[in-house]
C-alpha cells in the first residue's frame, strides 16, 4: 500500500526522513481532503468510532499516556505505518498530546530528542508540547 499525504494537507508535518503525518484536533471538523488510513487517538476517554483503522491511547488532557509502554509500542507502529499510510495523531485541541506524540515520531524518525520538540514548534505548531512534564516526556523517549 502507498497511501502517503499530500505535503499541502493541512496539519501534515514532515519528519525529516520525507515520511508524512497529520496532527489534528478531535474538537475541530475534519479536514477536506484525503481520510487517513489509520489513526491513534490520544483521549482520556474513547474516542467516537472512524470509518478508518484505530487505535485509542488513554492520554488525559494536559497529561502523559497512562501506560508508557502502551505509548511507546503504539507510537513506533504509527511511524511505522508513515511510510506507506496516512497517518493521523489527534487529541482534543490537536496541540499538547498531539505535539507531543508528533516529537516523540520526530525521535524515532532520527531528531535528536532534546531537539524534537522544537522541530515539531517549528515545522508543526508553534504551541505543540504544552506542559514541561510532557517535554520531558520526549526527551525520555522511548
Amino acid at each position: 500500500m502507498n497511501a502517503t499525504w499530500e505535503p499541502a494537507t493541512p496539519g501534515v508535518l514532515r519528519l525529516p526522513s520525507g515520511r508524512l503525518v497529520r496532527g489534528r484536533g478531535l474538537r475541530h471538523p475534519l479536514p477536506d481532503g484525503q481520510l487517513p488510513t489509520f489513526g491513534l487517538y490520544l483521549l482520556g476517554h474513547e474516542p467516537p468510532p472512524v470509518d478508518w483503522e484505530s487505535r485509542w491511547l488513554r492520554w488525559p488532557d494536559f497529561r502523559l499516556p497512562a501506560d508508557r509502554a502502551d505509548a511507546a509500542e503504539a507510537l513506533r507502529a504509527a511511524w511505522d505505518r508513515t511510510e506507506t499510510e496516512r497517518v493521523e495523531v489527534a487529541c482534543g485541541g490537536g496541540v499538547g498530546r498531539t505535539g507531543t506524540a508528533l516529537a516523540c515520531l520526530a525521535v524515532l524518525d532520527g531528531v535528536p530528542r532534546r531537539e524534537a520538540v522544537s522541530y515539531v514548534r517549528t515545522h508543526y505548531d508553534r504551541r505543540a508540547v504544552e506542559t514541561p512534564w510532557q517535554r520531558r516526556f520526549v526527551t525520555r523517549f522511548p
